[in-house]
């Protein structure tokens, strides 16, 4: 998401204007820590959907889930109602994968309201779900949350990383040997990528000192 912001213009200030963005790898908190001196906290998706459900069920708040497939909807929102007695799933909806149209946006935002859902949880994987909740602001009356894979993982349908390779900032390794097809070409790129920026940051820092 980083190279991405960096890369598209256009992404760069979808990331800028949104109310709260958290550090989901070890890798930035690492770089945070090299260049400001700060030593942020890793806050992990999952762990961050688990708290907020927890909220949302202890204060009577509905929750509704916005991305992913039909499937895959339907065991998380089995393993949700197990898991968490109280929880109000206010909806679902898997929307095509490919790009949505105003009126189709206008729709499911509609959905969204008519449900009175409180916190909309969206899985459309980066970037594109970044693109559609800073598209909806204004259009949908709740709180919206990108979080990837993370109602997946959070659910058993993804196995999830060992913390003793989420620690060591090994998470991407973790996923690319699980997909290696689909993710060495984007891994490749993006964390050369990366790593070859934050040298440059880092030499640009000690000469600056």
């Amino acid at each position: 998401m980083t190279v991405e912001a960096l890369k598209n213009p256009n992404f760069d200030p979808v990331l800028r204007e949104a109310d709260l963005a958290v550090l989901d790898g070890m890798p930035l908190c690492w770089s945070l820590k090299l260049l400001q001196g700060v030593k942020p906290d890793r806050i992990a998706g999952r762990h961050l959907m688990h708290a907020l459900i927890l909220d949302a069920v202890l204060n009577g708040r509905s929750i509704f889930f916005f991305g992913s497939t039909p499937d895959k909807l339907d065991i998380a929102k089995d393993f949700l109602l197990k898991t968490y007695p109280g929880i109000l799933i206010a909806g679902m909806i898997a929307p095509p994968f490919r790009a949505l149209n105003e009126d189709e946006n206008k729709a499911y935002a509609q959905q969204i309201n008519d449900s009175g859902a409180s916190l909309v949880f969206v899985a459309l994987g980066c970037p594109k779900q970044e693109i559609w909740m800073h598209k909806m602001k204004g259009e949908v009356n709740a709180t919206m949350l990108g979080i990837g894979i993370a109602l997946e993982v959070l659910t058993g349908q993804q196995i999830s990383t060992p913390p003793w390779m989420e620690r060591a900032g090994l998470e991407w390794l973790f996923r690319l040997l699980k997909e290696p097809k689909r993710l060495f070409k984007r891994y490749l790129y993006t964390n050369t990528y990366f790593i070859f920026l934050l040298l440059g940051a880092l030499v640009k820092k000690l000469f600056n000192n």
